[in-house]
């Protein structure tokens, strides 16, 4: 196995560690009915986003680092967009994500009761939406990497 074959496994790897919890983390704080499963949904969601966070440096660094060894890649409009929707993905991540999410982390702490408050559903309907427009743009990168249209 040559180190680019390396480098592409690690890449593929990385994408189902980095991506793959992703997309599960919306729809496990939609199913909670009270305040205790979506206490606990929000603490799976951070124990999840761990190998987001992971999965997705290593995505990063990987693919850079084929693109160097390779640089034919600089030229492919698909990696080239790939990597600026990746990267609009990754800053969308502790300037939205993180805004829409405290005001949310806020009242998990402070509500008292089992009933969830109506103001969880507007800000999680805000939240929800920034998460599943950077789920649409893995999906496209997804789609960008296997068929390389351009």
């Amino acid at each position: 196995m040559t180190f680019y074959e390396i480098l592409v496994l690690i890449h593929i790897f990385s994408a189902i560690l980095g991506m793959g919890p992703g997309f599960v983390m919306t729809p496990i704080a939609k199913k909670a009915s009270n305040m205790t499963e979506l206490k606990h949904a929000y603490a799976i969601r951070n124990k999840l986003h761990q190998f987001v966070m992971i999965g997705g440096t290593l995505l990063l660094i990987t693919g850079i680092w084929m693109g160097f060894l390779n640089t034919y890649l600089l030229q492919q409009g698909w990696y080239i967009t790939s990597l600026i929707l990746y990267l609009i993905a990754l800053a969308a991540g502790p300037t939205v994500l993180v805004s829409s999410s405290k005001p949310i982390k806020a009242l998990l702490k402070q509500h008292k009761g089992e009933d969830i408050p109506s103001e969880y559903f507007t800000l999680s309907k805000k939240l929800f939406f920034y998460e599943y427009l950077i789920n649409t743009m893995f999906l496209i990168i997804i789609a960008l990497m296997i068929t390389k249209p351009f």
